[in-house]
């Protein structure tokens, strides 16, 4: 045989079969990916979308929205992305596709600071998540558990109005000045301590003994909403790892260690303070119930409550006429012989309405906490492919001008009457708390906590800008939990209407 059939044979033959079956598989590829969603054309190769990606991501992600429709895929990396910004996605997601996407990606967060992906927030969907989820559904978040802890919230916000007065000067005429107080920081305490109560039995604000111990959880707890909800360069860019880009993980490691030493040393506390007579087994079970309560509470629940009142009132300052009416409400309602107590809230619709405008415009997780999918799915008419990681963007919906008249605008009257039907939620058009299975197990808690101390301050101060001249600086900062740029600055001085009252405190 000559040359050029061997040459034939061990060249152009396997060329033109590797070619072939490339061919088929770009095809193949290609016909698949023709039923995805809309998806911006300027995605590079290995990095995807990721330079599309400016803070904050919620109004990056709206703005593209914009051009390309309420569902996009993009890629981050080598991670499919799902965006949806519509009240009916998101219905479609959460509850036609609701088990489909009841599992968490898997982050770099969920894996040193979720324990290896083992706690409520980061365990993926089966048995030992929906036994997290009754636990802490029952034990923790139940009706009853709420009512036992009352107590504890009432002390809790008392002691907040009380170190507020202490610190106004009296005037000549028995009135009080105008003091300066820096909000964020007020109500994180007062959160932290109806926490740390419910959890330990034991406050860590207000006092003077505790204060290094109060200083080395703020600061665990600040680092912790730093990392908690953010995720890394490495868990879209995993080629990083092995140029040396790891300084973040290294933190994050780090922080968890910190953690585990202080929660580590909280639950040898309680230990030894149980009574001796205490079976074993009610023993490990309570604690189990514990270290359950400890994660969902430090994972969401104090940051998240403390931001919303501080937007809350933010609003309330730069709206004094809603302010003046929700005070008009509470003297009605309640008087001014007693404090706002956790059985008056339902006879508050106007605050209610406050609360759930102030959620609405500034949700405490303005992208819900990513869901990813564990199967193939269908999503507006679009294929969706396996391990594909859902972001429904709330901000959006929550602020989108063809749902709500005048968004930006602060008006809770749009809410007045919502009280009576139930609640915080509006269909898929708001949902400040999420929705379907992975939805935030606190909202109970979280309602009463911010109610109550937002009608108390209500009820007992008179309140006003720094300078009554400039609204109060309404900028949004970076983080996971929607904080302001800018902590909240108020003046304040007791109520003479209620001084009676307070001269009781």
């Amino acid at each position: 045989m000559d040359t050029s059939y061997y040459l034939f044979l061990f060249f152009f033959l396997p060329l033109f079969v590797l070619s072939t079956a490339l061919l088929l598989i770009i095809h193949n590829n290609k016909k698949k990916k023709k039923n995805l969603p809309p998806s911006p054309s300027n995605s590079l190769p290995i990095i995807g979308h990721l330079l599309l990606l400016k803070n904050p991501l919620y109004r990056t992600l709206a703005t593209i929205s914009d051009q390309y429709g309420p569902i996009m895929f993009l890629r981050f990396g080598s991670k499919p992305l799902l965006v949806v910004s519509s009240p009916s996605l998101a219905d479609e997601c959460l509850t036609k596709n609701d088990v489909v996407f009841a599992n968490r990606p898997r982050l770099l967060i969920g894996k040193h600071l979720g324990y290896n992906f083992t706690t409520l927030a980061w365990a993926p969907y089966g048995h030992h998540w929906r036994n997290l989820r009754r636990i802490t559904t029952l034990e923790i978040f139940s009706s009853n558990r709420l009512q036992m802890f009352s107590n504890i919230r009432a002390h809790e916000v008392r002691s907040m109005i009380q170190r507020l007065i202490s610190q106004s000067n009296k005037t000549d005429d028995g009135g009080y000045e105008y003091r300066t107080v820096e909000m964020k920081s007020t109500f994180l305490e007062m959160t932290l301590n109806i926490m740390m109560m419910m959890i330990a039995g034991k406050r860590y604000y207000g006092e003077g003994k505790k204060e290094e111990e109060a200083k080395r959880f703020t600061e665990i707890l600040k680092d912790f909403f730093a990392f908690g909800g953010s995720t890394s360069i490495l868990d879209f860019l995993g080629v990083l790892r092995w140029v040396g880009y790891k300084g973040i993980e290294k933190k994050i490691i780090r922080l968890k260690e910190r953690r585990d030493e202080f929660l580590q040393e909280l639950i040898e506390e309680r230990r030894r303070l149980r009574k001796s007579s205490t079976k074993n087994a009610d023993n490990d079970e309570e604690e189990r119930k514990r270290k359950i309560m400890i994660d969902v509470i430090l994972s969401a629940g104090a940051d998240t409550s403390a931001g919303t009142m501080e937007w809350a009132m933010s609003l309330l300052l730069n709206n004094p006429e809603v302010l003046k009416k929700a005070q008009a409400e509470i003297y009605t309602q309640v008087g001014r012989d007693r404090l706002v107590d956790d059985s008056d809230l339902t006879k508050l619709p106007y605050l209610h309405a406050i609360i759930i405008e102030t959620l609405r415009m500034y949700p405490p997780s303005p992208l819900l906490a990513p869901h990813e999918s564990s199967e193939d799915c269908i999503v507006g008419g679009y294929r969706i492919p396996r391990g594909t990681m859902l972001l429904v963007n709330l901000w959006a919906i929550q602020n989108d001008p063809k749902l709500w008249d005048e968004p930006s605008k602060f008006r809770p009257e749009r809410f007045e009457g919502v009280l009576e039907k139930g609640g915080s939620r509006e269909g898929f058009k708001l949902m400040p708390f999420g929705s379907g299975r992975r939805g935030c197990p606190g909202e109970g808690m979280a309602m009463r906590v911010v109610g109550l101390a937002l009608g108390v301050l209500i009820q007992c101060l008179e309140w006003e800008r720094m300078n009554v001249e400039e609204l109060v600086d309404m900028t949004e900062g970076i983080g996971i939990t929607l904080p302001k740029a800018q902590p909240l600055q108020a003046k304040f001085r007791p109520l003479p209407a209620i001084l009676n009252l307070l001269s009781q405190l």
